[in-house]
């Protein structure tokens, strides 16, 4: 029997709904997976949209739950947790920031660093939805949400006029990554919302990879650290 594969978008390839979820972290009380670009975190409105990570996921583990999103374009660590107790204590560690987030992405051009004494330069631009033109976020000052990240260059992309960079998101707003990096000059090379023409043809995806999740377990105290390598 053929694989069946999901529809297809803009957010990146399609993903076969029998592909199996690779397990970065299991234990009684959260989960780490892997989640493919092209794959919704949560279902969507249409009837099209209801393959997702938590439904796949759900299949394996009936306790699992949301704590926080990743883009359908964007791959990478996603956590879950097992159970109502565990997603309280999880989301709440999440809005207190002692989860730290880092990503890898490549985009358009060489930005110019304003690095801080630790290496990071450091974008704060408020943002928010622009509601007339869904799904895209805009820089906002007077009426956006503050929004701050943090990015470092750490080598050449893998086509001329390409950078690839680290980022540490402080906060965490729809789009904050890309809408960011765009608003510096420099968007994220396959974004088809963000970047020029000539870069969101440039790669099959959005590039951009949830890489690395630190946190203290949150029940055992002990350090957590987990990495996935960008597929890019």
């Amino acid at each position: 029997m053929k694989s069946r594969r999901c529809r297809s978008t803009a957010s990146g390839p399609p993903v076969r709904s029998d592909e199996l979820l690779q397990v970065v972290h299991e234990d009684a009380h959260l989960l780490v997976l892997h989640k493919p670009a092209g794959l919704l975190t949560i279902p969507g409105q249409s009837p099209h949209q209801q393959d997702c990570l938590i439904t796949r996921a759900r299949q394996r583990w009936p306790d699992a739950l949301i704590v926080h999103r990743l883009d359908q374009a964007t791959s990478g660590l996603l956590m879950l947790a097992r159970g109502p107790a565990m997603q309280k204590t999880l989301s709440m560690a999440f809005e207190k920031r002692q989860v730290h987030k880092r990503y890898e992405a490549v985009v358009q051009g060489m930005p110019a660093a304003q690095a801080h004494s630790d290496g990071w330069s450091e974008i704060d631009l408020p943002i928010r939805i622009d509601w007339q033109n869904r799904p895209r976020s805009i820089v906002d000052p007077l009426r956006g949400k503050p929004s701050r990240t943090r990015w470092q260059a750490i080598g050449a992309g893998p086509w001329p006029d390409t950078t690839r960079l680290a980022l540490e998101p402080l906060t965490g707003r729809t789009h904050q990554l890309r809408l960011h990096l765009m608003a510096l000059g420099h968007p994220i090379v396959g974004d088809p919302l963000y970047a020029e023409p000539p870069f969101q043809t440039l790669a099959p995806r959005l590039l951009l990879h949830a890489c690395s999740l630190r946190l203290a377990h949150p029940v055992s105290g002990e350090p957590l650290a987990l990495s996935l390598a960008a597929p890019f």
